[in-house]
């Protein structure tokens, strides 16, 4: 078995505040349910009421809004050590769904669970709101890509946010990491078509930045590549203020 300190979440919330052997006990009760899930299908659907949250511990989930007439929205990526639908089980109904990219194993979290953190643990409870608060800047910072920098410059972003999340839970660094996403959902996740995905791939590489082939991100010049995406990580807040 995985030790706690290694799994995603623990690195994770570590780079907020310095774990105590009691909150990574709770961390470790938090996955004792322990779920795999399928490729292709939803874990938790939109307008779903009453589901469960989960821990992320292998794999990668989008999850995404479909609009009206049928197209697909993806509003994030989830990462190993990110929680899913935590804000839909205070909120008691699911305003987006959730699905698998490639089999993923995570862990099931009751409101009962979320109970006992902040009742037992409240400097790991700290940390989860800080971890729920990051991602809240992610989402703003993503409406920000896609409504105001053009397709490199967010295609450049979009990687290099990828990387620094990653490297948070040591599956990533600046030379690049593996990367399960299709050109379909980096065309739903930065609204482009997948032609134009494709092409601006294709740029990036021809200019020496960015190579994303054969399930892999390979950054060739990662201060150029931050330069073209003018991409700034304080929202990441990755060096956070680490309570004792």
């Amino acid at each position: 078995m995985t030790k706690v300190e290694n799994i995603p979440l623990s690195r994770k919330l570590s780079a907020f505040v310095a774990l105590s052997k009691a909150d990574l006990a709770v961390i470790e009760r938090l996955h004792r349910r322990r779920r795999s899930f399928a490729s292709g299908r939803d874990m938790v659907h939109q307008g779903q009421a009453g589901q469960a949250a989960y821990i992320l511990s292998v794999g990668w989930v989008c999850s995404y809004k479909i609009q009206p007439d049928g197209t697909r929205q993806i509003v994030d990526i989830q990462v190993p050590g990110d929680f899913l639908g935590l804000r839909s089980v205070l909120l008691r109904t699911s305003d987006h769904s959730f699905e698998p990219i490639g089999e993923i194993q995570a862990a099931e979290v009751l409101p009962g669970d979320l109970l006992e953190v902040f009742a037992q643990a409240p400097r790991l409870a700290l940390a989860i709101l800080w971890a729920v608060s990051r991602d809240e800047a992610m989402v703003v910072e993503h409406l920000v890509c896609i409504g105001r920098r053009d397709a490199e410059a967010r295609m450049a972003h979009f990687l290099l946010e990828l990387g620094s999340r990653l490297a948070l839970v040591k599956m990533g660094s600046k030379a690049g990491y593996d990367c399960p996403l299709t050109q379909y959902h980096l065309a739903d996740a930065l609204g482009l078509s997948a032609v134009h995905v494709n092409r601006v791939l294709r740029q990036l590489r021809d200019s020496g930045l960015v190579t994303f082939r054969d399930g892999h991100v390979t950054f060739h010049d990662y201060n150029r590549l931050v330069e073209l995406a003018e991409f700034d990580p304080a929202y990441l807040d990755q060096i956070g203020p680490l309570l004792k």
